[in-house]
């Protein structure tokens, strides 16, 4: 591997990593490609081969959200008493039994029961692989998140393409080959992956989340946050239908995954390296949330493009939204490593990984309420206040943000001065 002007090439920047920090970034882009392998065609699924009312598809696929949204905290909880180890095996494993219901489950009842797993497997392993790498490197956490974003965004592109492949037989054989990926995943973990010592709790799980919401700083921090997380998700409800709507071609959501995708790849060590090295964690984060907020200033325009028909008319409307999707990305590539770099930082390590899970089930929360809004202002008009709402979420973040730096109020997290 090649050194690149901004530091070591990708596999030597892994290489230098703790031996359980590989495994865990490894082991990511696993998850993401067994589960995009899956849950992209799972709707057609229910729908189309068992013949499902879209009210129940809804309820089924809904159920996997608010099992994992909903439990995340438990799953942090779970992580710092029983050991973040523990709790990544136990969901790689739950993952793995609720895709295999998937394969082979017809009723409504046992599709609910392989919603709920799968939901409930990733409240497990979510907080707890990102509690673990925050203790096993906590001088290059902004480093090792992310190289864990790298190839978790490689394995949200392998999956796809590889569920797409299986498709042609039948989605038994995807969810077949999903479910053998986690298990896969779990017995790797199980031979691999070291145990962390945990210290035994002095305090009841209810004292201890009391603790974490009396923590002042942390709670400003995550409602300052808020924003950056309901505008990510808008690469999955926003740009998808506006793609639709002003192209009137299927292949054109594709498009955005796989430009944004490459974007990804190619930039994403080297943009956390550079601001690593030039700015505090505020400006950076502040810089992201602002590029966030210019992604969807800059769909405005698209919002008022006619659909094209002809090859230059499509191509010609879909640049603009290419350009903003790249801008978005750019803007969470920047701020996402250093947001997941402080969570930690408000607390000791007993604590992380119910930071973790309390700072995702509050921007959860809030993401489904944010996605609401978006998309009812979308529907609006031309689609006009549904980007304003976006460009008001990135500059209330941003500004929340740049306070909390100025009056001292954001983690100084190990080994980097703020």
């Amino acid at each position: 591997m090649t050194e690149t002007p901004s530091g070591p090439g990708t596999l030597a920047l892994l290489r230098s990593f703790p031996r359980s920090v590989q495994l865990l970034v490894l082991n990511q882009c696993g998850v993401n490609t067994g589960f995009y392998m899956l849950v992209p065609y799972l709707s057609m699924h229910l729908t189309g081969n068992l013949g499902l009312t879209l009210t129940v598809t809804g309820l089924v696929l809904g159920v996997r959200t608010l099992s994992q949204q909903g439990l995340f905290l438990i799953g942090g909880t779970a992580a710092d008493r029983l050991g973040p180890h523990r709790v990544i095996i136990a969901g790689c494993a739950l993952r793995s039994v609720g895709f295999a219901v998937f394969a082979f489950g017809t009723s409504v009842p046992l599709l609910l029961l392989a919603s709920a797993l799968s939901g409930l497997a990733g409240a497990l392993f979510n907080p707890a692989v990102r509690s673990y790498i925050a203790v096993a490197e906590p001088t290059r956490r902004a480093e090792a998140f992310a190289m864990f974003n790298v190839f978790a965004q490689a394995g949200a592109l392998s999956g796809p393409l590889i569920g797409s492949a299986l498709l042609a037989v039948d989605f038994r054989t995807v969810a077949i080959a999903a479910a053998a990926v986690f298990a896969a995943l779990t017995l790797a973990q199980l031979r691999f992956l070291p145990a962390h010592a945990v210290e035994p709790s002095t305090t009841t799980v209810l004292r201890g989340w009391g603790v974490v919401l009396a923590n002042r700083r942390f709670v400003l921090f995550t409602v300052a946050m808020l924003g950056m997380f309901v505008l990510q998700t808008q690469m999955y409800l926003v740009y998808p239908a506006l793609a639709g709507r002003i192209t009137g071609w299927p292949g054109a959501v594709a498009v955005l995954f796989l430009s944004t995708t490459i974007f990804s790849l190619l930039f994403q060590v080297r943009l956390t390296r550079w601001f690593d090295a030039r700015t505090s964690r505020g400006a950076a984060i502040t810089t992201g949330l602002a590029l966030m907020g210019g992604a969807f200033a800059l769909l405005l325009p698209v919002l008022w493009t006619e659909p094209g028909h002809t090859a230059g008319q499509v191509a010609l409307a879909m640049a603009p939204l290419v350009v903003s999707a790249l801008i978005l990305e750019s803007g969470i590539m920047i701020a996402q490593p250093f947001v997941m770099e402080l969570i930690p930082a408000y607390g000791d390590s007993r604590m992380s990984g119910t930071l973790f899970g309390m700072f995702y089930l509050v921007s959860g929360i809030a993401a489904a309420g944010g996605n609401a809004l978006i998309g009812y202002g979308i529907e609006l008009g031309n689609g006009w206040p549904g980007a304003v709402v976006c460009i008001a979420l990135a500059v209330g973040s941003a500004a929340g943000i740049w306070l909390l730096q100025r009056r001292g109020l954001l983690a100084d997290p190990a080994g980097v001065k703020a």
